[in-house]
């Protein structure tokens, strides 16, 4: 597990530190109180969602141009990327005068390929499949003469992604783990190269996503099971890359699979207690924490917030499916007489407690129950937990019955 890969070497990845210096931010690495004792481990954030273009993957796309030959800079680059790697390429790219062209599927969030073109690229729309978006990048790639820029399984790019492995062992010598975000394998891969490097006891632990497990699966020898969507969508990829593999293969000490629902809940908790904003790659690591306490307890780890790039909508969305979780947020059901003053009487209650009321409903005609009887949905604000409990027991202790409306064992 210490054995590091002849195809790329340590001294390949401190002359990449050398070629970003000044050009990518040198991101803090943080430890944080809260989640500390939380998880009852030592947890330090690795902050690669302040980067220019709010992801890690400037390290790789700079390192890569910079070691282009003349006629290929002059040319120009090309690569398929609906994210973060589109990003980085058109922002350095233009940065140092080399033409950029990004392939992007058809259906790519407007604000993306906006951002994109701003950054001075070439924007092409094809295909609706990332794959097939691919085979266009590499047929332009022919047709123009431009030099494809893999987004992972690149040793100049494995290389620039390492650089983050030589600052989080600068800053803490003395890490038991750290834990990678894994889609494609580059991150991953030049983290591991320099890590055990300067520390062969160091763990190297990736994370995947359960509907994406490239990775987990490629090491298993697993079949694919295609499994729908991630909120992970910067680790959505089918499968590691062939470069990437034979480096993690001897120098990943575990991979571990993350649920949707646990990737949610790091978003959260990121933004809620250290006020950063992840995307759900970003967040994995942290859902790893979570969902795997026994092997972080007691150690000292760092965790890779790798981005920050996530749909507004979706954060907000999250965000309240969050309070949600937390009991903060609750719609109940309640049922009472079609008599003047009865919802008022729940109104009361409810403020009296504590609560406040966001929205009401009141049926009257799509029922099952007698004539004389109705119910109202009250969708509801509470401290926490403790305080909707004291609600619903205020409510039912003045009679009423109350159903929770949502997926809850409350």
């Amino acid at each position: 597990m210490s054995k590091t890969s002849p195809a790329i070497s340590f001294e390949d990845i401190q002359n990449a530190a050398k070629a970003l210096k000044g050009a990518i931010v040198a991101t803090p690495l943080t430890m944080s109180r809260t989640l500390s004792k939380m998880t009852e481990a030592e947890i330090y954030l690795k902050f690669e969602n302040l980067q220019f273009t709010a992801s890690f993957k400037e390290r790789g796309a700079l390192n890569k141009l910079v070691n282009l030959s003349d006629a290929q800079k002059q040319k120009g680059v090309i690569a398929a990327s609906a994210g973060n790697h589109a990003q980085g390429v058109a922002y350095h790219g233009s940065r140092l005068g080399i033409p950029t062209t990004i392939v992007m599927p058809v259906n790519t969030p407007f604000v993306k390929v906006s951002q994109t073109k701003e950054h001075g690229a070439n924007v092409v729309l094809f295909g609706e499949r990332f794959d097939d978006t691919a085979q266009q990048a590499l047929k332009l790639a022919e047709e123009q003469e431009l030099t494809l820029l893999h987004p992972f399984d690149d040793y100049d790019v494995i290389a620039g992604q390492g650089t983050i492995g030589l600052e989080v062992m600068e800053a803490c010598p003395g890490l038991d783990i750290i834990l990678v975000p894994v889609g494609g394998g580059g991150l991953i891969s030049g983290i591991a190269i320099a890590a055990k490097h300067i520390n062969p006891d160091i763990k190297i632990i990736g994370v995947q996503a359960e509907r994406f497990p490239s990775l987990h699966r490629a090491v298993n020898n697993n079949d694919y099971i295609a499994k729908g969507s991630t909120l992970a969508e910067g680790i959505a990829v089918k499968t590691i890359g062939e470069k990437t593999y034979e480096i993690c293969k001897d120098m990943v000490d575990d991979i571990l699979l993350v649920s949707e629902d646990a990737l949610e809940e790091a978003v959260c908790m990121l933004m809620t207690i250290e006020k950063t904003v992840p995307e759900g790659a970003g967040a994995a690591p942290l859902a790893a924490i979570n969902s795997y306490p026994e092997i972080f307890k007691g150690k000292k780890v760092a965790m890779i917030v790798s981005g920050g790039n996530i749909d507004p909508r979706l954060l907000a969305s999250l965000l309240m499916r969050g309070l949600v979780r937390e009991g903060r947020i609750t719609r109940l059901r309640v049922e009472l007489l079609d008599v003047p003053g009865a919802l008022a009487q729940i109104t009361k209650i409810i403020g009296d407690l504590g609560g406040n009321i966001i929205d009401v409903s009141h049926h009257r005609l799509f029922t099952e129950l007698p004539a004389k009887e109705t119910y109202s949905n009250v969708t509801l604000e509470t401290r926490d937990r403790a305080n909707l409990e004291d609600i619903l027991a205020g409510l039912r202790g003045a009679g009423f019955t109350v159903h929770i409306n949502r997926s809850s064992d409350l």
